[in-house]
């Protein structure tokens, strides 16, 4: 459990945060400048609040008015930051060891050979830093942050500097890092693939203070959200399961509550749990059910919300059999289609308008 009540002013700027979350990663999420970098900087000891409490697991580290401020290094944390920041002169054992040197042999609750198998780093051991890769350099650092045995894991935008190969191959790692080492996820990004793949708790980040906060298919979804989740972002993310891959015509079908989402193959196993994130701009509406047409997907829907937006565009919201799907139409296709809640419609997805990236495995 982590537990926040953070005031901090930075000029003009102010931190102003409550937040209470459990296990699993927590994704704080927002534009630059809204503050996430702040707040993980107050819970690690490198920032003071003005007032507030920090407290993991009930254990506090920042309490204004009991007069407590633990250092940095006694707050027993994880920091993995943007950069690896790993000592070039040791080898890559060396730098995981020093991280579990820093932690009496009576307290460690994270050993080597788990950090090294989890990782897949056991061939990069007596590797220097300067020999491995943007992602390697990271998973190290991550390993070394897990060996402090800390209470609670912070990450700070720890894939800004790759590429897109080098996260789609840290990903997976770090999706599995919390439930495997039971620890509690700090985590800031302003990637929503990221957010996608990782997060359990979602807190939208806004001129310092958190605008909202819940599940990230709750979250994403919401329309009135949509200033902070981006415009191009905009749709809805929903729960599904891998039932099936059509090899001959690279297909793979994934079943949710309401329907079947046809979409190009993706490399998970029959039964898997998925999130699909399906953005509201690739979304079209047809009153009749159309035939003969490439479009693989063809849902069935009643509209349960028009609204407009910016830009000449109309929001839709869609109930899918108990699912919702957001849509954005034109303003002129609104005046033909004349949507209002209650008709009953089709949503129209292509199946190569939902990326890989945009199904993410929930391990």
């Amino acid at each position: 459990m982590l537990e926040l009540s953070l005031i901090k002013k930075q000029g003009a700027f102010k931190v102003a945060l409550d937040l209470r979350t459990g296990a699993g990663v927590t994704a704080l999420f927002g534009r630059s400048g809204s503050g996430k970098t702040s707040v993980i900087n107050m819970v690690a000891g490198l920032s003071r609040p003005d007032s507030g409490r920090i407290a993991v697991d009930g254990k506090v580290l920042f309490d204004s008015v009991a007069g407590i401020d633990l250092a940095p290094e006694r707050r027993r944390l994880g920091y993995v930051f943007q950069d690896a920041r790993l000592f070039p002169h040791l080898s890559v054992q060396a730098n995981l060891v020093f991280g579990m040197n820093r932690v009496p042999p009576a307290e460690r609750s994270v050993a080597l050979d788990d950090v090294v198998e989890v990782l897949g780093i056991g061939h990069l051991l007596d590797r220097r830093p300067a020999k491995l890769s943007g992602g390697e350099k990271q998973r190290v650092a991550i390993g070394r942050a897990l060996l402090a045995s800390p209470r609670i894991l912070l990450m700070d935008e720890p894939l800004a500097a790759l590429d897109s190969h080098r996260k789609a191959e840290l990903l997976p790692f770090i999706s599995r890092l919390s439930r495997q080492f039971a620890l509690p996820i700090l985590y800031v990004s302003h990637s929503m693939e990221e957010v996608l793949r990782l997060a359990d708790t979602l807190v939208l980040m806004d001129d310092g203070r958190a605008a909202a906060v819940g599940g990230v298919e709750e979250l994403l979804s919401r329309t009135d959200l949509r200033p902070l989740t981006g415009r191009y972002e905009a749709g809805a993310v929903i729960r599904a399961r891998v039932a099936g891959h059509d090899a001959s015509y690279g297909m793979t079908r994934l079943d949710f509550i309401g329907g079947s989402l046809a979409v190009a193959k993706i490399d998970l196993p029959v039964g898997t749990e998925v999130r699909t994130r399906i953005h509201a701009r690739d979304v079209a509406i047809a009153i009749d059910a159309p035939s003969r047409i490439s479009v693989r997907n063809v849902l069935p829907c009643v509209v349960r919300l028009v609204n407009a937006a910016d830009g000449y565009l109309y929001d839709v919201v869609l109930d899918c059999g108990g699912t919702q799907i957001w849509s954005q139409v034109t303003a002129q296709a609104q005046a033909q289609l004349a949507l209002v809640p209650g008709m009953r419609v089709h949503a129209l997805i292509k199946a190569l308008n939902i990326a890989r990236s945009d199904v993410a495995g929930r391990s």
